[in-house]
């Protein structure tokens, strides 16, 4: 299991373990070529993006694959995706580009400081053991004023997520991620709720650099 880091020490330990610790490029060696919420859920969050990501912004998508959530009508200087599975990533059409990589493993970021607008975690946080390390490499990677957006919803691998996504309710998930922002020194962290009637709810946690 990779050490964990002493920011989170007043997190209760228990809370990153997972049912299965085994290596994870065990887990997404396979692609996985299927959609991880509902398509409404999808529709809600692109909407969101189009207001939350400038036309002409540089993107880092992170823990990404196959899908794209971005809007298909708005150009981007440069859109990045860094995920598990080079498959996924490869099939991912939005991407200029992409890397593999395991955060739980390495979580510092393989980008120049302040070379990315905007960082985009989508329904993907649940399986971090190492977030306030991954969240504080974000920020370096963002420019000043620069923002992240992690999209949460309630489907998830369960041998896999974290134990505190698996016991925790909705209000106290949302809240124990803000608190990765601002461990990490995030400003202005806030939260919506976007989720679409009768589909997969939808929540976000967004911080500024």
């Amino acid at each position: 299991m990779s050490e964990r880091n002493s920011e989170t020490d007043d997190i209760p330990a228990h809370f990153f373990e997972r049912p299965d610790e085994s290596a994870d490029e065990l887990f997404y060696d396979e692609p996985r070529f299927v959609a991880h919420i509902d398509q409404a859920t999808i529709d809600a969050l692109t909407d969101f993006y189009r207001d939350f990501i400038p036309a002409g912004s540089r993107v880092l998508d992170l823990m990404s694959s196959w899908i794209s959530h971005l809007p298909e009508e708005t150009a981007y200087a440069h859109v990045c995706g860094l995920g598990m599975n080079a498959t996924e990533l490869r099939a991912n059409k939005r991407l200029d580009e992409f890397r593999v990589q395991n955060l739980n493993e390495n979580p510092q970021l393989p980008f120049e400081p302040a070379s990315y607008n905007r960082v985009l975690i989508t329904v993907s946080i649940q399986y971090l053991i190492r977030p306030v390390d991954v969240m504080r490499s974000v920020r370096e990677v963002l420019t000043d004023g620069g923002a992240i957006c992690i999209a949460m919803s309630h489907r998830l691998f369960p041998t896999k997520a974290i134990a505190a996504f698996q016991q925790l309710p909705p209000k106290e998930r949302i809240q124990l991620v803000g608190y990765y922002l601002e461990r990490a020194g995030f400003g202005e962290v806030g939260f919506e709720d976007r989720s679409p009637e009768g589909a997969d709810p939808l929540w976000l946690v967004t911080g500024v650099r």
